[in-house]
């Protein structure tokens, strides 16, 4: 019995010595300055159109802009193209954009539009698809 209960005893011991990590890396320390909103203007109007941006003290500035905008569905289309039957649809459009500084101390800016074509960023950080 005192032999089934040493080997079992070693074993976890090995296998907690196997588990644990070999290598013990460095810490990571940031040191990161609590930033304050310094500007912030908030409209929301009854027709659904909303205006919000903001500024704060490390120089991030944030700009969203929305409106509703009523557009053609076509419902049907006969297979030599006529639409048969369209309705319309309102869909909320996004317009905005946000900036920022990198690490490196390089302002990152992007622009943006949200709407039925859906998510369409740019700025100059962005990749360039191939033409």
């Amino acid at each position: 019995m005192y032999k089934f209960v040493f080997i079992a005893c070693s074993a976890m011991l090995l296998g907690y010595v196997l588990a644990r990590p070999q290598e013990q890396r460095a810490a990571v320390t940031t040191t990161t300055t609590a930033a304050t909103i310094v500007k912030q203007d908030n409209v929301n109007n009854a027709d659904g159109s909303f205006n919000s941006s903001y500024e704060t003290s490390n120089g991030i500035r944030v700009e969203n802009i929305g409106y509703l905008k009523k557009i053609i569905i076509p419902k049907t289309e006969t297979p030599d193209g006529q639409v048969i039957d369209e309705h319309e649809e309102l869909v909320l459009v996004q317009t905005g954009s946000y900036s920022y500084s990198d690490p490196e101390g390089n302002l990152i800016t992007l622009r943006y539009v949200a709407d039925e074509n859906g998510f369409q960023p740019e700025g100059d950080h962005l990749p360039v698809a191939p033409q």
